[in-house]
């Protein structure tokens, strides 16, 4: 059994039967098959020393029981760490940062306290999860839609804390942006509000985000300062309808004018999230031709690329834009979207791809192409992964590396080039690394992201031996180059936080000295963020 490090059996024991007075002994999980159900699933570590383990689990029920769990951590120096669902796969799951740690899982605080569909919000406990919130919404037929991660399976509030993302319009696929007011408990055990719910009496917590003075709620995202038990979400209003139109230029160098006319519409809120691909990436799979093309070394200057796309009428870019809004006018909005683009990209064709009226029947939902799109939450990405002919045995899970870079067609090339020649040169070929057909990600509005993962295995401690030092491998080129990690498992969090070191990394001293006033005893997630107590700091 892995227990709490300066804890003694009898304090231990002592702390267990205290947690058990506090939320009752069926919701204490100290045995070392309970406490082995809150490991990472997808651990590089997995069955070695380095592994993050939990010593037990505690679930409480109400924010007064998460207090009394959080006060006899203080009493026993026990370190906690609070999931909402644990479903963070690639990012560390339910597992804590610092082995030993109690994980704290809020699954039973599930109330969906508000939702609003005139306002255009929802007020929930961290237990709710996207399908809990979604479902609800759709019994009582309110005209809002949640935008959602892919996998949707996940906690509304945990994938915000930690920064997760979804892919409708740009005012709510950053998920912690578009969160209003919280209630947090603090590691000494007082509950904190933000926001308008930090004023008794206010009705508009869900409304407006920003309290008198300092805008606290950052600091509780990736990071340990208290457990978050209630949060307020903007919502989008029901749209009567969605177009989703597909645009592919003729020539490689094309991404550079896709991305400046797409960046243009979208931040004018023309467009919802650009949706970027790249046909040749699976058409490589198919063709030993032009998957030879991708590994030459002279790919970079396009010709042969441009050369095999004329040829094939393969487009080596496909850009997906989304329309919400009355029909009329997202028809109006794409015909002057489609002339921005015709003009900048001589040869530029287009693809109707999806148009949906809503309120939509159950029929018509299971039948949309792209769900995630329209704020339906689904498990389809899962697919992905599974047993196929390009993929006959597949991983136990992955790992994601994320680094995230300005929005412009020049730094995707740059980018695509240091990535691939970096995985080149370390001799690692993973069906999904980095190729001149590699394209970016936009959940993250006004940036790119380059994401790519790495195999974990439960049997195989050799490909995760390869997998870790390929991922350590590329955050230090990243960073090399200006490109940072905009969440990470915690096996990598120390080394990405010491990424951002500008002025003598003036940043992770800052967290440290807030972390060792708010939380004296470092209770409260140790080590996430990658920024540590004094009491398991090293050095300190």
């Amino acid at each position: 059994m892995t227990t709490p490090s300066d804890v003694t059996p009898t304090q231990w024991q002592s702390a267990l039967t205290a947690f058990r007075n506090a939320v009752g002994a069926q919701w204490v999980f100290s045995s070392d098959e309970d406490a082995g159900l809150y490991r990472d699933a997808y651990s590089p570590y997995w069955n070695e020393p380095e592994e993050r383990m939990p010593s037990a689990a505690v679930a409480p029920a109400s924010v007064e029981e998460v207090q009394a769990v959080v006060r006899i951590a203080n009493q026993f120096g026990i370190p906690l760490y609070p999931i909402s669902t644990g479903k963070n796969l690639g990012y560390g799951g339910s597992a804590p940062t610092m082995s030993g740690s109690v994980v704290v899982d809020l699954k039973r605080m599930n109330k969906i306290i508000e939702v609003n569909d005139k306002r255009n919000y929802a007020i929930v406990e961290p237990g709710v999860s996207y399908f809990d919130l979604y479902d609800y919404i759709k019994e009582r037929k309110l005209k809002v839609w949640i935008d959602v991660p892919d996998p949707g399976w996940g906690g509304v509030m945990g994938n915000a804390l930690d920064r997760g993302v979804g892919h409708t319009w740009y005012l709510y696929r950053d998920h912690f942006w578009s969160h209003c007011g919280m209630e947090v408990v603090l590691p000494n055990g007082e509950v904190m509000r933000t926001g308008m719910g930090a004023m008794p009496g206010s009705n508009a917590w869900g409304d407006f985000r920003s309290n008198f003075g300092p805008y606290v709620d950052g600091l509780f995202s990736q990071a340990g300062f208290g457990i978050v038990t209630k949060m307020g979400f903007h919502l989008m209003p029901e749209p009567e309808h969605f177009l989703h139109k597909k645009i592919y230029p003729p020539r490689r160098e094309d991404i550079i004018p896709l991305v400046d006319v797409a960046n243009e519409l979208e931040d004018q809120g023309m467009i919802g999230m650009a949706l970027y691909e790249s046909p040749m990436f699976s058409a490589q799979f198919q063709d030993p031709a032009l998957r030879a093309i991708g590994l030459a070394p002279d790919v970079w200057n396009g010709n042969a690329i441009n050369r095999y796309a004329a040829e094939k009428g393969v487009a080596p870019w496909e850009l997906g834009v989304s329309f919400y809004g009355p029909e009329a006018v997202n028809e109006a909005k794409w015909q002057y979207a489609k002339s921005r683009f015709q003009k900048a990209i001589p040869g530029v064709r287009f693809e109707d791809y999806e148009s949906l009226r809503f309120p939509l029947t159950a029929e018509q939902e299971d039948a949309v192409k792209h769900k995630v799109l329209v704020g339906v939450p689904n498990m389809n990405v899962f697919t992905l992964s599974a047993r196929n002919r390009t993929n006959p045995e597949p991983a136990d899970g992955h790992l994601l590396f994320s680094p995230t870079f300005a929005r412009s067609g020049e730094e995707l090339l740059r980018a695509q080039r240091i990535f691939t020649e970096g995985m080149r040169d370390m001799k690692v070929d993973y069906p999904m690394a980095y190729g001149p057909f590699s394209a970016p990600f936009t959940w993250n509005f006004r940036a790119f992201v380059l994401a790519t993962g790495m195999p974990t295995s439960r049997s195989n401690p050799e490909v995760n031996k390869l997998s870790r030092e390929t991922m350590e491998k590329l955050i230090t080129l990243g960073a090399q180059h200006g490109y940072g990690e905009y969440r990470t498992p915690p096996a990598f969090q120390d080394q990405v936080m010491s990424t951002y070191n500008f002025n003598n990394n003036i940043l992770r001293t800052f967290c440290e000295t807030l972390k060792d006033a708010v939380d004296p005893r470092g209770i409260i997630a140790p080590g996430r963020g990658g920024f540590w107590p004094r009491t398991y700091r090293k050095g300190a």
